[in-house]
């Protein structure tokens, strides 16, 4: 393709510089995470094509150092190439061949980029398999883990309320009671169930890589031993329990794996916004709104209102759910696209979900330590909000009829009394037995007849 020139100083060449030069389209390079697992795949091929005797120990040792630099960021300033590029992920797998043998070779050893760092490889193979690598990875060492760091912190604080009792709301509008103790468990028991969705897509199908399926799926010059090594020794290295693919076919030009775990992402966003969007309510305030609990004071809120305090936590959170179900819409259509045996919005894909796990991750560690931790419970505010809830009413259902509660209700609204005062004037029961039927704490637990 005729003569290129390449910086000096950089380890990547001339297919790389093209890369460069072709793709300078949104400034953005291939996630961390990313290169990360293409360095472990690379060593993990070197180490399985020595075991096999078709690479020899020199030249192994020699990728296998350089690419576990690689993976540990030692060369990250050698990878520019654009996440907007062919959309095999060519120019990333092309751009690691290259970095990596020109770290790995000496006076002693000469390393090619293609004859040995990509033997038995494709870009068709390594890039999903490094799709899934680094999803697998960043699942289970960041987002599970923050997962939990938030459940974790919002049961703790449960714990702390059993004894708060406050006005349940479905439509926006009061309703019964319920624990506030209650309510944070809820919260902790989505975030639980998240976790175990994410958990069963990474333990049944994201482990599976396709490596070894080489150009089209039939494993053109790989040994049909290699990808079984290689999947083996980055096993051990990180700890997931990886294997090949069971059909390479479907690895190389399918991605609904990938849109599971970005369907999957998109309920933790979901259960994200929800618990924080139900906090924002909560703080709402101080004086017009619930005012129900404080979020802490994290930074002023306005450049014109003294005094002013928002709940910047809860907004940055929902932000990110909302980034991340729109990434799920472009996985979706870039799962499209696997056109006969090869999909080709790869690099796009990994982008979305890597982007998607990481502030995912970080999101949930910052509503646990910004907002949930320090948070405080504006108790007589809630008293004062339950003992006026005339739905309270629902719990003379049983005892005076429908219509005669309701009665009840609209009395205690119209009036702005309790309703333990009006229903003693309109029932013939003694104010300690309704003291008992309403008593909030046991309308928590379902009512007296629970009891």
């Amino acid at each position: 393709m005729g003569a290129l020139k390449v910086p000096s100083d950089a380890l990547w060449g001339a297919s790389t510089q093209r890369a460069v030069e072709n793709f300078q389209i949104s400034g953005k390079r291939m996630p961390r995470a990313f290169i990360r697992a293409l360095g472990l795949i690379k060593g993990a091929c070197a180490s399985a094509n020595r075991t096999l005797g078709l690479l020899d120990s020199a030249r192994a040792n020699a990728i296998m150092r350089a690419a576990e630099h690689v993976a540990h960021s030692i060369h990250d300033e050698h990878f520019p190439v654009d996440v907007f590029q062919t959309g095999s992920g060519t120019s990333s797998n092309m751009n690691v061949n290259e970095v990596i043998a020109n770290a790995a070779s000496s006076k002693e050893v000469k390393v090619h980029p293609n004859d040995h760092v990509n033997m038995g490889q494709s870009s068709n193979d390594v890039i999903p398999s490094a799709l899934h690598l680094s999803a697998a990875l960043e699942v289970n060492e960041r987002l599970l883990p923050a997962l939990d760091h938030l459940a974790g912190t919002i049961e703790k604080r449960a714990a702390e309320f059993e004894d708060v009792v406050k006005t349940g709301r479905t439509h926006l509008m009061d309703a019964m009671p319920v624990a506030l103790s209650q309510e944070f468990g809820g919260w902790a028991a989505q975030l639980r169930d998240c976790r175990t969705r994410l958990e069963q897509v990474l333990n049944l199908w994201l482990n599976k890589l396709a490596l070894g399926g080489t150009a089209v799926g039939t494993g053109i010059n790989a040994h049909p031993v290699m990808s079984g090594l290689a999947c083996r020794w980055i096993s051990e290295k990180t700890g997931l329990d990886l294997t090949p693919a069971g059909n390479r076919f479907a690895a190389l030009s399918g991605q609904e794996t990938m849109v599971e775990l970005s369907g999957q992402l998109k309920v933790a966003a979901v259960a994200l916004m929800k618990i924080a969007n139900d906090l924002r309510l909560m703080n709402s305030g101080p004086l017009g709104g619930l005012g129900e609990v404080t979020l802490p004071a994290l930074q002023p809120g306005s450049s014109i209102m003294p005094g002013k305090v928002n709940p910047v936590a809860s907004e940055a959170a929902m932000q990110v759910a909302a980034q991340v179900i729109g990434n799920d819409a472009a996985i979706t259509v870039g799962a499209q696209s696997g056109n006969f045996q090869l999909n080709v919005m790869l690099p796009m894909i990994a982008r979305n979900a890597l982007e998607s796990i990481q502030i995912l991750s970080a999101a949930c560690r910052m509503l646990a330590d910004k907002a949930i931790a320090g948070l405080t419970v504006n108790r007589e505010r809630l008293t004062e909000l339950l003992e006026r809830n005339p739905v309270l009413v629902t719990a003379l259902n049983p005892v005076i009829g429908y219509d005669k509660a309701a009665a009840i209700a609209k009395r205690a609204y119209a009036e702005g009394r309790p309703i333990l005062e009006v229903a003693v004037e309109e029932t013939d029961l003694s104010e300690e037995q309704l003291k008992a039927i309403l008593n909030p704490v046991t309308l928590t637990r379902g009512g007296i007849h629970s009891e």
